[in-house]
C-alpha cells in the first residue's frame, strides 16, 4: 500500500474522532482526539514493551495501529481480548 493512502486512512480515522468530540459537546474536540489517539498507541506501544514480560504482545501493523489510534485504550484492550481469543 502506498504511503499517500495510509496517511489518508489515518487521517480519516482522525477526523472521525474530530467529528465524534463536536458531537459530543466537548469543549476542546481537537485535544480531546489528539490525546484519545495518542493513549491508544501509547497503550499499543506499553503492551509490545512488556511482552518480554508477560509474554502478551500484539503485532503491529496497519490494523492495529488504526485501531488503537481510532478507539484509544479500549481498542487495544479489545486487540488484547481477540488475540486471547484466536492465539
Amino acid at each position: 500500500m502506498e504511503n499517500w493512502i495510509i496517511w489518508l486512512i489515518f487521517a480519516g480515522i482522525f477526523c472521525a474522532l474530530l467529528v465524534l468530540h463536536v458531537a459530543a459537546g466537548s469543549k476542546k474536540p481537537f485535544r480531546r482526539a489528539l490525546g484519545s489517539a495518542l493513549n491508544g498507541l501509547v497503550a499499543l506501544v506499553l503492551v509490545n514493551i512488556t511482552g518480554g514480560f508477560t509474554g502478551v504482545t500484539l503485532p503491529v501493523s496497519l490494523l492495529s495501529l488504526g485501531v488503537s489510534a481510532g478507539l484509544g485504550i479500549p481498542g487495544v484492550t479489545m486487540l488484547l481480548l481477540l488475540n486471547l481469543i484466536w492465539a
